[in-house]
């Protein structure tokens, strides 16, 4: 283990937020050596710093402390016994000071659980919260109620590229933050239009599944750096971390958390951004899909999520009126093409298809021909002569032209 000292005894998460302060030193260096000690989502991990807080389970992670006055459940003393063996390799190593060094040269912090700048919203997410945020860019994390997740395939069609652009600079136009995961494809797509938006919000986050030092994919590096400038790279990884499959997945759930809107806009049948979408769905966050060629397989995850709950979104403002505030951003009804017999009642209806183009027609004869009444055909025409959908000639009623 590097040689790296503690002072000040562990801090109240709760009352520092409360007092709106930053976290001590050594809470910050606790937590950031945990989060290259234990992967994401390590249950046993996790439970020792909930229960001992992030200095002293680092202490008892590492083996300088033992267990003795710390009253375990039943089975907790071999969980950390095996714990600590899976640790191990890791411990001798951990350089908490130098990672910190090294996200500072890249404009960066972290943010951990005792600072004000904490995200409320990964409270949602109970026992698989994050230890800590490392964040590189200027900006403040965004409040989950104006950020929305746009997420989908890597190998995304052009239709696919043109909605997930189309939305997400749409809902970058309406101060909304878009967050997504960096990669190929709807991601990519996603960060870029975000980026082309002139809101004075921040435009978009990435969630990476490595460090916010490394460019990956390697292909994305502008847009990266770009993104870096701009918004926020966000990980819960240290610098230097490699992605990994399972890395990505344990992402999402970070990305499904800090938003209050998950759009998936193309995705096959087992795509990991339906991962996002339950994940999200189980939090209680907005999830929406969109639509597309049944016979296409990029869309085949949509129309699963459509099938298991998921909403219908087809542009920008139907996904905005999904976390706009009460009373706001309401998506105007869709209007076709209308017709001139649009609106008229069934029995018009059936006078209007009786009545011939050319030759008039009495009431009788219209009447027969309709199967209607011949009360009901006088009552009919006078209503579609005010439209002006009929008129009297010489040989009787006939339909007038409509253009």
């Amino acid at each position: 283990m590097s040689e790296w000292t503690w002072s000040i005894s562990c801090q109240d998460a709760g009352a520092e937020r409360a007092a709106g302060t930053r976290a001590s030193d050594d809470v910050r260096l606790a937590r950031a050596a945990l989060s290259r000690l234990f992967e994401p989502m390590d249950q046993v991990g996790l439970a020792l710093v909930e229960a001992v807080g992030p200095v002293e389970a680092l202490r008892i992670a590492v083996g300088e402390h033992s267990l003795e006055g710390h009253h375990l459940a039943p089975g907790g003393v071999a969980a950390l016994a095996a714990g600590r063996e899976r640790w191990r390799p890791r411990a001798g190593s951990l350089a908490p000071d130098r990672d910190l060094e090294t996200l500072a040269r890249f404009g960066g912090r972290l943010v951990v659980p005792e600072d004000a700048e904490w995200p409320e919203a990964l409270g949602a997410l109970g026992g698989d919260a994050p230890l800590c945020l490392w964040v590189r860019g200027e900006e403040p994390l965004p409040a989950m109620d104006r950020a929305a997740a746009v997420v989908g395939s890597r190998d995304a069609t052009g239709y696919g590229l043109s909605a997930a652009g189309e939305i997400a600079k749409g809902l970058a136009d309406r101060g909304v933050t878009v967050v997504s995961g960096g990669a190929y494809g709807i991601d990519g797509q996603a960060h870029r239009a975000a980026l082309a938006s002139s809101s004075p919000a921040v435009p978009t986050v990435a969630v990476m599944a490595g460090g916010v030092d490394r460019y990956y994919p390697s292909g994305h590096e502008d847009l990266l750096r770009e993104i870096a400038r701009r918004g926020l790279m966000v990980s819960e990884l240290p610098p230097g971390a490699s992605p990994t499959k399972h890395r990505f997945l344990k992402r999402n759930r970070l990305i499904a958390a800090l938003t209050a809107l998950t759009v998936v806009v193309e995705a096959r049948w087992r795509s990991g951004a339906l991962s996002t979408a339950r994940r999200a769905m189980e939090l209680g966050r907005h999830v929406a899909a969109v639509p597309g060629s049944v016979y296409s397989a990029n869309s085949a995850g949509c129309h699963r999520l459509l099938r298991e709950g998921a909403l219908c979104v087809t542009d920008d403002q139907e996904a905005y009126e999904l976390i706009a505030p009460a009373g706001q951003g309401l998506a105007e009804e869709h209007r076709g093409v209308t017709a001139a017999h649009d609106g008229l009642s069934l029995v018009d209806l059936m006078l209007l298809d009786a009545l011939p183009a050319r030759r008039g027609a009495e009431v009788e004869s219209l009447a027969r021909t309709a199967g209607l009444s011949e009360a009901e055909v006088r009552a009919g025409l006078g209503r579609l002569a005010l439209m002006g959908m009929c008129g009297r000639t010489s040989g009787g009623w006939r339909r007038t032209d409509q253009k």
